[in-house]
């Protein structure tokens, strides 16, 4: 198989199982000899902040000295993106070479009963290829949910994480905040240690407290009074919490309390057993790169990348920018999925739009630029829809923006996966 081949044949796949749980992904992990098994696992789970914290643990982690592996998703240029050790991604030939060792077991899955999906397939894989590469530590990102997500395979971790719960894929997990902090708690196991993200709901943190208490979990949540921001730009913020001073390079408000959350979880680790001295924590701080989220991409004129998706994080992007650029009104290249809630995201950005310029994503979930656009007109934005001409919708924004102007690209990671690389091809 060549590498297209490859990802041809993995997103094949079926997106979702016929019913939910876990035994497909638990028999091929079988077949596969039970990887997970020999493996120890940081567990994150949560509806916005997953990515991030998890780049952060895995970057101080490997300033530790661990090897680690990372698994996230989605992926931004390249989908190798989804499995790295110590920030390298998996090489093109080693994924082709995982999928043709697991597609007879692949088959054998489906055929004793039903169909493996892409990201329980992907999942075996990464769990695969991180034993089989040594892995001391694997930061495991949730896709969906929690308790019958794929990933919950494994077995009690170093420690649960639980990042901020927000209202998104209510359709699968429950259309309450409480409904989807119980999905997300599934990744609780039996006498284990939990982190919670401090600025959660009171109707989430309630479940997960519960949820906590009934597995005999250590629980720890972090305290924003304890962080002290001492600067923060677009290129990153000067931080120190409980004592400890760092430079975060990922810009945002909301990445504070990411923050606060990344290093509870590093203390426990430490409870676990894993020696990770501050310098480490500060390093790797410092080392944190993570696309596509409220990145510079280009500088003439400014403008910003973001994968803020859902009303939760365009919130949270709009808070940040009007607290960065005060006043400032940006020219938006927006595109969404049907399945998000896209009338109240577009409420939230429309206040900072000085024009925008409607997409549609790459994707089988995507919302129509024609659609999007309407919507954005009745928040009063000029708005024009391109559908998927990408360059067009970007040249249009530039143009508008003129020197001194703002540029702003945002609505799906899928989307930011399109326009990332039209912008720096630009730059360089």
């Amino acid at each position: 198989m060549t590498y297209q081949q490859t990802l041809d044949y993995i997103h094949s796949l079926l997106r979702f199982g016929m019913k939910p749980g876990l035994a497909r992904i638990a028999r091929l992990c079988e077949l596969l000899g039970s990887p997970q098994k020999r493996l120890k696992f940081v567990h994150v789970a949560g509806t916005n902040g997953k990515g991030s914290t998890c780049v952060m643990l895995a970057s101080i982690l490997r300033r530790a000295g661990y090897k680690t592996g990372l698994y996230t998703s989605p992926f931004v240029s390249d989908f190798c993106e989804r499995m790295q050790i110590n920030g390298v991604p998996i090489p093109h030939d080693e994924l082709t070479e995982c999928v043709e060792k697991m597609k007879p077991m692949m088959e054998r899955v489906s055929a004793e009963g039903e169909a493996v999906t892409e990201f329980e397939a992907i999942t075996a894989l990464a769990f695969h290829w991180f034993e089989k590469q040594g892995c001391d530590v694997v930061v495991l990102e949730t896709g969906l949910g929690g308790r019958f997500d794929a990933t919950n395979v494994i077995d009690c971790p170093l420690c649960s994480v639980i990042t901020s719960i927000g209202l998104d894929h209510t359709k699968i997990l429950g259309d309450t905040l409480a409904q989807i902090a119980f999905e997300k708690c599934g990744i609780i196991k039996p006498k284990g240690r939990t982190v919670c993200y401090p600025h959660q709901p009171a109707e989430a943190l309630e479940v997960i407290r519960r949820r906590a208490q009934e597995e005999y979990n250590i629980l720890r949540t972090g305290k924003m009074e304890d962080l002290a921001v001492h600067a923060m730009t677009l290129e990153g913020s000067a931080l120190s919490y409980q004592g400890l001073e760092f430079f975060l390079p990922l810009p945002g408000i909301h990445q504070h309390a990411n923050a606060v959350t990344a290093l509870e979880t590093v203390e426990a680790l430490r409870e676990a057993g894993l020696r990770i001295g501050q310098e480490a924590v500060r390093e790797g701080m410092a080392a944190v790169k993570w696309p596509a989220r409220l990145e510079i991409v280009s500088r003439h004129p400014l403008t910003l990348l973001d994968g803020a998706h859902n009303p939760q994080a365009m919130g949270m992007l709009a808070d940040t920018l009007r607290t960065l650029e005060p006043g400032k009104k940006f020219h938006v290249v927006l595109g969404m999925l049907a399945d998000k809630d896209y009338p109240d995201a577009v409420a939230l950005i429309a206040p900072l739009c000085a024009s925008m310029a409607c997409v549609t994503p790459d994707n089988p979930r995507a919302l129509s630029s024609h659609q999007l656009a309407q919507e954005a007109r009745r928040h009063g934005v000029s708005a024009n829809f391109f559908d998927k001409d990408y360059p067009r919708a970007i040249d249009s924004a530039t143009q508008k923006a003129g020197e001194d102007g703002m540029v702003l690209l945002c609505g799906s990671l899928y989307l930011a996966g399109s326009l990332r690389p039209l912008v720096l091809e630009k730059r360089d």
